[in-house]
């Protein structure tokens, strides 16, 4: 199986010759739409990456308007501090990583270096992939509750998904009507969720605004189909970015398919030794071509018809019946001389250890011990794809999901209801949803996903550790969360505290309540009262 060539044309990014000479130190590329970052300092790649994801802009453009154009942030005396003797010693040690890895195949080398790798106008559905992977990479995407993802492009068609794969009348016309459906609501919910939140006293406009427009595009986002452009920073080391172009090479997505490419093109001009092998005839290209008969095979084994429409449900699927047990010895076991079976007979009082194990916690930033992961819990999921989306970062865990489509039914906002505004909503939803039916006839249940908006439910399951479990739900019931993946995190957690109260009772931070109305009023608030105290 041959990895695919770029089939599109390349979006061209426009800079004046001015602009070009200036950046182009900075970037592997100015004109294609995935490029690493390069003679830059760590602490402003991630800077910038984190700027990154709450705007429209392209990475280029946020370096060169919001960094480098601003004297006040220091950058140019930082990277005048970078010197010649800098680059010669990176190409040398570059040539070192080589040696160990020829001379020895030591592939744990690959990850003593990193890069710092910027991806747009890629698909929701390629970014969820790129994401997928759990260690050795961090990403980070352009979120729904910041950023306007209606905005056309210079062609002034909406940005989304235009593969060779999917010329079908009815998938733009199905993608379309949710752009617009998204844009046309947009000022009308924008406006009811002001009027019904005003500003309050001693508030800011600045932090008004960004929680109501935050309210807003929250409520709209399920229109998004899976097909939506967005952006994404991804940072790795190298043998994590090896196995990343492997296994987009084996994807069963053609878009997949074509980044694979695009990615090892890149990392190739950064950490070239560390990705040589990624999709070379002896090992990435067999090993990618073994991913993808797999999926096939399985995917045919599996066939079976449609499932019928589900409610979002958190179902308890498997746990240990002796959690409490394999913890308290878990527990004493670094502080003992005893082997672990002897410890898990203990004659200690299990809520003695527990409390010496987990009373102290001040706060969910204090992690719950390690102890915790000999327990672990299998939940099912069926909840929308937004849900999911937030959720699938989550990388400390196992987690599959299954297909996108439209038999599991849809979630539309209360609050939408509440304004009398969903009609228009289910209309556009619908309709994608009969234009996916067609697709599976005509490109096949893979391709069709990308029409499938982020309302339509999709069913998935979580393995994950007691310790995770903490982790997960004290940060995802925060009551500035989305309620989509706060009403996840909170079922799961009350599964998890039927079946194993005296544990779960430590995880003090799991929010039940119902949320904040205006879920990012108290987050600005926090900004203003940051900003004030720099500005002392």
């Amino acid at each position: 199986m041959a990895v695919a060539e770029r089939e599109l044309t390349p979006e061209r990014f426009e800079f004046t010759a001015d602009e070009a000479r200036l950046l182009e130190r900075y970037f592997t590329n100015l004109d294609r739409p995935v490029f690493a970052l390069r003679n830059l300092p760590e602490v402003v790649k991630g800077a910038l990456f984190s700027r990154y994801s709450r705007t429209e802009k392209s990475l280029r453009r946020v370096l060169l308007e919001e960094f480098l154009n601003q004297p006040e942030f220091g950058l140019e005396e930082l990277l005048q501090a970078e010197t010649p003797g800098d680059l010669v010693a990176t190409r040398k040690a570059e040539e070192f990583y080589e040696r160990v890895l020829v001379g020895y195949g030591d592939d744990s080398v690959a990850e003593l270096a990193g890069a710092h790798l910027a991806v747009e106008r890629v698909s929701t559905l390629a970014a969820k992939a790129l994401e997928d992977s759990r260690i050795g990479l961090s990403p980070l995407e352009k979120s729904t509750r910041y950023v306007r993802f209606d905005r056309p492009g210079p062609d002034g068609r909406f940005l989304y998904h235009r593969g060779p794969e999917l010329q079908s009348r009815y998938y733009e016309l199905a993608c379309d009507h949710l752009f617009q459906t998204f844009s046309d609501l947009l000022v009308q919910v924008l406006d009811r969720v002001r009027g019904e939140f005003p500003i309050d006293p001693g508030e800011t406009e600045r932090a008004w605004k960004a929680a109501t427009r935050a309210k807003a595009l929250d409520l709209l986002r399920g229109l998004l189909p899976a097909a939506t452009f967005t952006n994404l920073g991804l940072y790795g080391n190298g043998r994590a970015f090896e196995y990343l172009v492997t296994k987009m090479a084996g994807h069963d997505l053609p878009e997949c398919r074509r980044l694979a490419s695009d990615l090892h093109r890149e990392l190739s001009q950064v950490i070239p030794a560390f990705v040589r092998r990624a999709i070379d005839e002896k090992y990435g290209r067999p090993a990618a071509e073994l991913m993808s008969s797999t999926s096939e095979q399985l995917r045919w084994l599996a066939r079976d018809a449609a499932g019928a429409p589900a409610e979002p449900r958190v179902r308890l699927v498997e746990f240990d019946d002796d959690a409490e047990r394999k913890v308290v010895a878990a527990a004493l076991f670094p502080h003992s001389a005893l082997p672990l079976a002897e410890l898990q007979e203990t004659w200690v009082e299990p809520a003695l250890v527990l409390d010496a194990l987990l009373g102290g916690r001040g706060n969910r930033r204090q992690r719950a011990p390690r102890a915790l992961e000999h327990t672990h819990y299998t939940f099912e999921v069926v909840a929308n794809f937004a849900a999911y989306r937030d959720l699938q970062r989550h990388r400390m865990l196992t987690q599959e999901r299954q297909l996108l489509g439209a038999s599991l039914g849809y979630d539309v906002p209360p609050e939408l209801e509440a304004m009398g505004l969903d009609g228009r909503y289910r209309d556009a939803v619908e309709a994608a949803g009969h234009a996916h039916e067609r697709l599976q006839r005509d490109v096949g249940p893979v391709l069709a996903q990308y029409v499938v908006p982020l309302a339509y439910r999709v069913r998935w399951y979580f393995r994950l550790s007691l310790r995770e479990v903490f982790h997960l739900c004290e940060l995802r019931t925060t009551p500035q969360g989305h309620p989509d993946y706060r009403r996840v995190a909170q079922e799961m957690f009350k599964r998890v505290r039927e079946v194993h109260p005296r544990l779960a009772q430590y995880a003090r931070f799991v929010d039940l309540g119902p949320g904040d109305e205006l879920e990012r009023r108290r987050s600005e608030h926090r900004i203003d009262e940051k900003l004030a105290q720099l500005n002392l």
